[in-house]
């Protein structure tokens, strides 16, 4: 009798690995990958070298954590001083929790390379090897041509796709370009103009790559410490107009910009009876606010609107940052999230959680933004930041190893992978059609 029940367990056991084996390929159909094996001189090696260029900070102390960083204080369960240049390592450590992982490159729909190239583009763009910055990413294509080259040629590479921790101009420099000037020539070598870079900004036509969310510093690692933060995001009082945190725009050049035009108009600004403030600045020049979350993050709680001119690029950290305040932002042109985000910020909803003001308008043609943003009505604003509130998930990086109940909600990470599966499905299908 005993045996009897012990087969009966036995059998019922195996019925339920089949059951879920069968419910995770399901979950899994067109969404298999595969990590390529790469040696750790195209990524952990890299780490190594955190502290080698005078002229850039330190990022030794910012590796901790899987690129997350240090801890803001000893007690913080969510919140880390993290920097931009570390999404290579956070992504890679998500990756390898990814639920539909496979070891056959030739079921997988798409094929990761765990290169860390913003890290690599350091000696190119700071180091000894700046006059041979079209060299960059040559010695990866090589291997991959070496070793297994039967994956890289599958599909012509139109399914393997990276991660760059840079804007994509700095992968952009025309390989005619002699002598060479800014820039890494990666995303120009044809070798790679199939597959699909992740980018902190996209370039105004992009074909490679796709703009994917600054990592910022806050990282819950369950849905408790999620639903507070957006609890006290929900209640917190709004009592300045427009906060504008970052650097430029003061002494110096006399050449006319919007942040000029900020500052300017935010020292001058007069009282409005509906704020305490009408607008006020947070000053983060020589990047005194980067691994600082709480310079800012506090001011853009009581704010209304958070102001993001574009500076030596369009896109800005800070942008996510507001959203995850709860704070409306403020876009001066289209490329400064519009045309980059479209998986995280859907692109034909812009006007129900952000403000335009054109920058030219603001610079040459004499507009007072603090005006605009005074003129919005209050139903309005109410509006625009319950939206706001809707879209804190979709720009934060959770922490790896997070709750099962966090991981049901998507967030950058798992948006990313979406819309990279999609954009390699219509390529490869395309492929096909023409093949």
């Amino acid at each position: 009798m005993g045996m009897m029940k012990g087969s009966a367990w036995a059998l019922l056991m195996i019925l339920w690995v089949w059951k879920l084996a069968a419910l995770k390929e399901e979950e899994c159909e067109n969404r298999w990958i595969h990590i390529r094996r790469l040696p750790s001189r195209f990524n952990l090696d890299l780490l190594a070298n955190c502290s080698e260029y005078q002229l850039l900070d330190d990022l030794c102390p910012y590796l901790g954590n899987h690129g997350l960083g240090q801890k803001t204080h000893n007690r913080s369960r969510s919140w880390y001083r993290t920097d931009s240049s570390m999404l290579e390592l956070i992504f890679h450590r998500r990756m390898l929790e990814y639920p539909c992982l496979t070891p056959d490159p030739l079921l997988a729909k798409a094929i990761y390379l765990p290169y860390y190239a913003g890290l690599d583009a350091r000696r190119y763009l700071y180091g000894p090897e700046s006059n041979f910055s079209a060299l960059h990413g040559l010695h990866l294509f090589h291997f991959l041509q070496q070793d297994n080259p039967q994956i890289w040629a599958r599909h012509m590479a139109h399914d393997h796709f990276l991660v760059m921790a840079r804007p994509a101009w700095d992968f952009s420099q025309p390989l005619t370009n002699d002598p060479p000037i800014w820039g890494t020539s990666f995303l120009e070598l044809p070798q790679f103009f199939n597959l699909t870079a992740l980018t902190l900004e996209a370039r105004t036509w992009p074909w490679q790559e796709h703009a994917v969310p600054y990592p910022t510093s806050f990282h819950p690692p369950n849905l408790g410490l999620l639903e507070s933060w957006l609890t006290r995001v929900r209640r917190s009082k709004r009592s300045i107009l427009a906060l504008f945190a970052g650097g430029g725009g003061g002494g110096g050049s006399s050449t006319p910009n919007v942040r000029r035009s900020i500052r300017s108009e935010c020292e001058n600004a007069t009282s409005d009876p509906s704020y305490e403030k009408l607008c006020e600045i947070v000053d983060c020049s020589n990047g005194v606010c980067e691994h600082d979350p709480i310079r800012f993050m506090r001011p853009m709680l009581q704010a209304s609107f958070c102001l993001q001119p574009p500076g030596d690029t369009p896109t800005r950290r800070s942008t996510f940052d507001a959203i995850l305040a709860g704070c409306i932002p403020v876009f001066f042109e289209e490329l400064s999230a519009k045309l980059q985000y479209g998986w995280h910020l859907p692109e034909n909803e812009f006007e129900d959680f952000s403000v335009l003001i054109p920058k030219e308008e603001v610079v040459f043609r004499g507009l007072r933004i603090l005006n605009v943003l005074q003129r919005i009505p209050r139903a309005k604003v109410r509006s625009l930041r319950q939206r706001v509130l809707t879209l804190i998930p979709n720009v934060l990086y959770r922490k790896h190893d997070s709750s099962p109940g966090l991981e049901a909600k998507k967030d950058a990470f798992d948006l990313a992978i979406d819309g990279t599966l999609d954009k390699i499905r219509s390529r490869v299908e395309k492929l096909d059609f023409v093949i």
